[in-house]
């Protein structure tokens, strides 16, 4: 018999976005690339691994799929609202690896209205602390296996 792993959202999140070309998809349509062929480009996957990304994507309610042109039917990839919210994970993992992974210099630059670098800063949504080991406790509220 298999274990039973713990319920986990992290776990229940990768299984709709944890493949390396998911994440890939959802950074360049944040960024702005909407169609197959700017996406495919962008990220280097094949044309069938992409195709099946954004359809399992689209399936899960991250992405929604709407037709640009009629003759011959072409599609752009819109993120909703689910998609949208990655947006914040996205540019932490971005600050992450430009921190502790890439060499030299971070390859992408957000600026902030106000006009300053953008760098992510995760804080409690409800007095504005900064979130740290430090700061947090862990209550369970559901069945541990």
């Amino acid at each position: 018999m298999a274990a039973r792993g713990r319920v986990c959202s992290i776990a229940n999140a990768l299984a709709v976005i944890g493949e390396r070309w998911s994440l890939l998809v959802l950074r360049e349509i944040l960024l702005g690339e909407r169609r197959f062929d700017g996406i495919a480009r962008n990220t280097g996957a094949s044309r069938d691994i992409l195709a099946a990304r954004l359809r399992t994507l689209v399936e899960a309610g991250v992405l929604e799929k709407r037709r640009y042109e009629e003759h011959p039917p072409r599609y752009e990839y819109l993120p909703t609202q689910a998609g949208r919210a990655l947006h914040p994970i996205l540019l932490n993992l971005m600050e992450w690896g430009d921190r502790y992974v890439t060499d030299g210099p971070a390859p992408t630059v957000w600026r902030h209205s106000c006009g300053a670098e953008f760098h992510p800063a995760t804080v409690c949504a409800h007095c504005g602390g900064p979130v740290t080991e430090e700061e947090m406790q862990v209550v369970r509220v559901g069945p541990v296996h």
